[in-house]
């Protein structure tokens, strides 16, 4: 595992923005004033709304069941700032420029990650089959020479496979690939693969899930507009996650059939169809999601449930803290739709975190002596003769 370790640590690092070494060390209540003095320096020299750019690319990934879609550039800009003291965004600036002269990326130049996992029908033996995962990552760098350092960091452990255009480059996990052998579910996680879908864009995860990326950015079978609407919904999202579980869930269970057998689905609805983010203003982050409930009706009923739920749930937990950020959230229909809203001041966030930060005190422990029962002795009666 060891050996394999090297060129998997550097495509997946390579893809989230993870070649720098990061310590977030929460600032102590005398760091402050300086940790505030430091917000208003961002880690690049502007931060732009999501670009249209941004948009069409997302536009040709592949179908998926569900997406979680990351904006690195907000997050180093606005977010660590507030939250990393000065030193701490002094080093990360430090790593920036490090990862920047030695494999050629900025990671505060990354446009976004996009994980994305896709289920599967059962196969004709009718077991349930592991889903595919995806992630895809672009920006100001090039995807060509990074995957020229992984073929290098991987010590010759890549293969090419041609597909099209493009090329392959597929890793067996060997762990994994013998675990497989006693359980199957792990056989489609025992090879990973990476591949360059354009000058700046890279994807790496499951190599049958590569080859669809690959048709999908040569327009055959992309995303469709409804889960790509569902994304970007917020274009200003930090992070934002839709997918459809109750979709996935049907698939995965052969309601639509089975690889060998197709069966119609017989309730073509898109109720269950999910959708968050976590976004952020001057003074709040904020949590957004909408649940689609495919009428107004089941909507209104739905949203009472969650809110009954919600009730029980702040009342039943102890901790302060926890209760005092579930009373912000709020739960209503609207339309066919159940919304969820939530602002969390920003101060709020960092007290919160700063107190999980702190070391724990030790406890105290008395010294209890141990009590020892005396020992007796039986008397011995002589032998009557």
């Amino acid at each position: 595992m060891r050996k394999l370790f090297g060129p998997l640590v550097v495509i997946l690092l390579v893809l989230c923005a993870g070649a720098v070494n990061i310590q977030a060390q929460t600032a102590p209540a005398s760091d402050r004033e300086q940790l505030a003095a430091s917000n208003a320096t961002p880690l690049t020299s502007k931060t732009a709304p999501l670009p249209q750019s941004v948009i069409n690319s997302l536009a040709s990934l592949p179908e998926a069941d569900g997406l979680i879609y990351i904006n690195p550039q907000r997050i180093f800009n606005e977010v660590l700032p507030k939250f990393l003291p000065p030193k701490d965004l002094e080093e990360m600036r430090k790593g920036f420029e490090a990862a920047k002269q030695q494999a050629g990326i900025d990671p505060a130049k990354i446009d976004y990650v996009v994980m994305t996992i896709r289920f599967k029908k059962p196969t004709a033996d009718l077991n349930f089959q592991a889903p595919e995962i995806l992630v895809v990552s672009s920006g100001d760098f090039s995807a060509e020479a990074l995957i020229g350092l992984a073929r290098v960091a991987s010590g010759g452990k890549l293969r090419d496979e041609k597909y099209g255009s493009k090329t392959i480059e597929l890793i067996t996990i060997d762990q994994i690939a013998k675990e497989s052998e006693k359980t199957p579910l792990l056989k489609s996680f025992s090879e990973f693969g990476v591949v360059a879908l354009n000058a700046n864009t890279i994807a790496a995860g499951s190599p049958g899930y590569l080859r669809e990326a690959i048709d999908a950015s040569e327009g055959r079978g992309h995303i469709s507009k409804e889960a790509l609407s569902l994304l970007v919904r917020d274009p200003n999202a930090l992070i934002s996650y839709a997918g459809s579980p109750i979709g996935a869930f049907t698939k995965s269970f052969g309601m639509q059939g089975t690889e060998t057998n197709p069966r119609a689905p017989r309730c073509d609805s898109k109720i269950g169809d999910f959708y968050a983010a976590l976004t952020m203003d001057a003074s709040n982050f904020m949590i957004r999601g909408v649940s689609n409930a495919d009428n107004p009706d089941t909507a209104k009923i739905v949203a009472n449930l969650y809110t009954m739920l919600l009730r029980y749930a702040t009342s039943s937990i102890k901790d302060p803290a926890a209760q005092s950020l579930l009373t912000r959230l709020s739960i209503a229909a609207e339309g066919d739709e159940v919304l969820f809203n939530a602002d969390f001041p920003q101060q709020m966030v960092m007290d919160l975190i700063q107190q999980q930060m702190k070391p724990k005190k030790p406890v105290e422990t008395t010294d209890v002596k141990s009590i020892t029962k005396p020992t007796t002795h039986r008397r011995r009666r002589g032998r009557r003769h």
